[in-house]
């Protein structure tokens, strides 16, 4: 068996695959992470990436169980589950989990993309045991992972995820505009009187203080960078981050390591490479001590040695 505790990255790319040759060495697949802690599996979420990673599982004789949590139902992030083999194998257990009121709520979203006329092989034809899961005050536990939900600022009802493992602390939150109440307030702000915009004000300084809290001292920090300042402008409510927006976040909560994720597919490898340099040099010029990484697929993170 497995002893070896680690996180990996199988799919990094937001809103659609790129499986260009200028997009390979940050990869090309949408959204999945793969944390195998004790020989327990967790995935966050089934975006393309989670085809090959079903496939790697099939070759290992030892694990049969998977846990998989949802951020939520836009195609990116489940556009892999119908290729996902474990779950056509007999012996195999599925765990899903994501955001809706029941069990019943959370199949029909993720069963959804999976009927007639979106594709041919609906939920029924999976063979392995599926289960869906609720939280217990927001919260799941699943073998050595204790795993916290909470609300971030995308379209939808989408989650983020705080996973203790052992000591560790990892916060996965693939979409997220973090800066969508700034800019809310700061275009609307004259519509304000003083009283009424120091109210605003305070509600916008509590939602950040306790969004950091939650974020704080994070050994693992994998969020939304999908754009530039420029994009970012164009782009403001999509429910998506301005890199720069996700690391002063990142320095603020003091996150051990950053991973920009869920980048734009219309940026080629040297465009994110250029914007990592900048990322880098931000942190420096505030002389803070956190690592940033670009998420790679096929990126290997030892857990034990965060």
């Amino acid at each position: 068996m497995n002893t070896f505790n680690y996180l990996r990255f199988w799919g990094v790319r937001g809103s659609y695959p790129a499986p260009y040759g200028s997009h390979l060495r940050v990869g090309g697949n949408t959204s999945c992470v793969e944390l195998r802690v004790d020989n327990h599996i967790l995935i966050c979420d089934g975006g393309t990436g989670i085809i090959p990673l079903g496939n790697s599982l099939m070759t290992q004789p030892d694990l049969k169980e998977v846990t998989i949590i949802i951020t939520h139902y836009h195609w990116d992030h489940i556009s892999g589950l119908p290729f996902f083999v474990p779950a056509f194998v007999p012996g195999w257990k599925v765990n899903l989990f994501g955001p809706g009121n029941s069990r019943q709520e959370i199949e029909r979203r993720i069963s959804g993309q999976m009927i007639d006329p979106y594709f041919p092989v609906e939920v029924e034809m999976w063979l392995a045991e599926i289960n869906y899961l609720m939280t217990n005050n927001n919260q799941i536990e699943y073998g050595p992972f204790n795993i916290q939900t909470f609300n971030v600022h995308h379209p939808g009802s989408t989650f983020g995820y705080r996973i203790q493992v052992h000591d560790k602390v990892i916060i996965y939150a693939s979409d997220n505009e973090l800066a969508f109440i700034d800019k809310a307030i700061a275009a609307r702000e004259h519509e304000f009187n003083a009283t009424e915009l120091a109210l605003v004000k305070g509600m916008q300084e509590e939602e950040r203080e306790a969004a950091i809290e939650l974020v704080k001292n994070a050994h693992l920090f994998i969020h939304d960078a999908q754009y530039t300042p420029e994009d970012y402008a164009k782009k403001r409510g999509w429910g998506h981050s301005c890199y720069l927006d996700t690391a002063n976040f990142a320095m603020a909560a003091n996150a051990k390591h950053l991973y920009l994720f869920h980048v734009d597919p219309n940026y080629n490898d040297s465009k994110i490479e250029d914007l990592h340099r900048v990322a880098i040099k931000l942190i420096h010029e505030r002389d803070s001590t956190m690592e940033c990484h670009i998420a790679r697929e096929g990126l290997i993170i030892d857990i034990d040695k965060l």
